[in-house]
């Protein structure tokens, strides 16, 4: 049976905070999309609970000292890139770089491209994303050298449950029970929905836990992937069962668009930025908490 979050208590003191947190990095994800009318709005508005706790007391990591390697710290691989605004944002407000190159996003010549790239140099970026299946074989092999050169530190990944449906992620995650990758811990944005519409409809996964557990990973649910306590609860479960010989697989169900009304409950926002009006709308609902970009 997978495992659950609910028997571990968690004391958060900084909840509030991070909570603002949340809010102003999903207005910064809907008016990077809006400036440039091109970008993908609906996995990162659902993903950013995710990405808050992350990079928020979870993950070890150094942003002021960032590096290709990253000896001695956590690393965290986005293998479905095209939800960058997110993972931009988190990384501007956490001190990778300045918040204002935020504004650059999709433009010629930024290092905020749609896609993650790492020709640009962008401080938090370790590998090119975007070309779907990728970021766990990537994430195995940076797992591996971690336990070769004997560090303490854990490897994190991203996916879209659409993602699932490119045969390199079974190959890889055949490997990584079968090699005991346990200092890795990889997420599904289970949200159930594609560009094309309900995942369950384009071809569906059918019983994911079942599969993730046949290929030997430690499963864990998470009903509720926007709710910041539960995520937090479940990561640090995660975090107690790396070191046991197995991988560990989160299973993060999630609502495409949260946390505006009118992006949420369909594919349609996948990517389709938001006009004027909509945008309008869309920054009425989340409050500015740190400061517009």
């Amino acid at each position: 049976m997978p495992l659950t979050a609910t028997t571990l208590s968690t004391k958060m003191t900084d909840i509030s905070e991070l909570k603002k947190t949340c809010s102003q990095i999903r207005r910064d994800i809907v008016r990077m999309v809006h400036a440039v009318q091109s970008g993908h709005p609906g996995g990162s508005l659902g993903c950013t609970e995710y990405f808050v706790a992350l990079y928020n007391g979870i993950l070890h990591h150094d942003p002021q000292n960032f590096s290709m390697d990253g000896l001695e710290q956590d690393l965290f691989f986005l293998s479905n890139g095209h939800i960058s605004p997110v993972w931009y944002s988190t990384l501007a407000r956490s001190g990778y770089f300045e918040v204002s190159e935020l504004a650059t996003f999709r433009k010629i010549g930024s290092r905020l491209q749609g896609h993650p790239a790492t020709e640009e140099d962008l401080p938090g970026i370790r590998i090119a994303s975007g070309s779907l299946g990728q970021g766990l074989s990537v994430a195995i092999g940076a797992a591996l050298t971690k336990k070769q050169n004997g560090e303490d530190t854990i490897v994190y990944t991203l996916h879209g449950d659409g993602e699932l449906q490119e045969g390199q992620i079974w190959e890889a995650a055949m490997f990584a029970a079968a090699k005991g990758v346990d200092n890795l811990i990889s997420t599904v944005d289970y949200n159930n929905r594609q560009i094309d519409g309900d995942v369950d409809d384009i071809n569906s996964l059918g019983d994911l836990g079942a599969k993730w557990h046949a290929f030997g990973w430690d499963v864990i649910d998470l009903d509720n992937g926007n709710d910041l306590e539960s995520v937090i609860r479940t990561l640090k479960m995660a975090k107690e069962h790396t070191g046991k010989g197995k991988p560990v697989m989160i299973l993060m169900k999630t609502e495409m668009g949260c946390g505006v009304d009118f992006m949420m409950g369909s594919h349609a926002w996948h990517g389709i930025p938001p006009s004027d009006e909509q945008l309008e709308n869309a920054l009425g609902q989340l409050e500015e908490t740190l400061g517009d970009y």
